[in-house]
């Protein structure tokens, strides 16, 4: 292994993958032969040497208007136990902006409908409680009657698979929105835009960074900047015609 040999494995990934998983790997790799030269003692030098990170551009995720997450819920009307799942979904993630892993991996007993709240199990194990709007907060209990019915409600997770007593995973939920999205003609639907859209439309209406933060369940300073970044230049036309700079005279 040569690091002409690695050099070509980083290309290729970036072919065809992503700069973004060329870096992961190449991270895993310096990892592996570090542990290969110096744990191990099985060879002398690392290929990783002199071998440079693949550049990784910041990507801009465009916010998702309101118009495109009315038209995925125009999808979900229905009385059966799909659509009215998949609308308390996406008005779940609409309302609160949680991760995709958040929302799959709630449970029965994160719920409290009596306070309008849910229970997010964040990264690092750090739980946070969010309020409901009273639309969502309808949604998610129009959905737990109809739970209630379904073969797999005994089973501790929140959402179910529409088949047989199994949990919807997070992989469930990207195909289904991917499927909603086909049918609406949204381009682009997953669930990160409705985060990105949630800290545009925080920022926008003038929100506390410190209060966004405990919200979306943030711990670095850093993520408020990258979040709603591609909206920044609307902000900043909102912000330029309610001063009036120059208009006063």
């Amino acid at each position: 292994m040569t690091r002409r040999h690695v050099e070509a494995f980083q290309a290729w990934m970036i072919e065809t993958r992503s700069p973004a998983t060329a870096l992961n790997k190449h991270k895993a790799l310096q990892q592996f032969f570090t542990w290969l030269t110096v744990d191990e003692e099985e060879i002398d030098q690392s290929p990783m040497q002199r071998v440079r990170q693949p550049k990784t551009p910041k990507r801009l995720i465009p916010i998702i208007r309101d118009e495109d997450t009315k038209k995925l819920l125009d999808t979900c009307k229905g009385k059966d136990f799909v659509h009215i799942r998949d609308l308390a979904i996406i008005r779940l993630l609409s309302n609160t902006g949680a991760r995709l892993s958040e929302v799959a991996n709630l449970h029965l007993d994160d719920v409290d409908l009596s306070l309008d709240t849910v229970r997010y199990h964040g990264k690092g194990a750090k739980d946070r409680r969010v309020r409901l709007g009273p639309k969502t907060a309808r949604a998610v209990s129009r959905y737990l009657r109809a739970r209630s019915g379904h073969k797999g409600s005994g089973l501790p997770h929140l959402w179910l698979a529409v088949r047989g007593a199994q949990p919807l995973t997070s992989n469930g939920i990207k195909l289904m929105l991917k499927r909603r999205g086909l049918r609406a003609g949204v381009d682009g639907v997953h669930a990160h835009r409705w985060r990105h859209t949630y800290a545009h439309e925080w920022k926008l209406a003038g929100g506390d960074t410190g209060d966004l933060m405990l919200v979306l369940g943030w711990a670095s300073d850093d993520m408020p900047r990258h979040y709603g970044a591609s909206a920044a230049a609307e902000r900043a036309q909102e912000v330029q015609a309610r001063m009036g700079i120059g208009e006063r005279v």
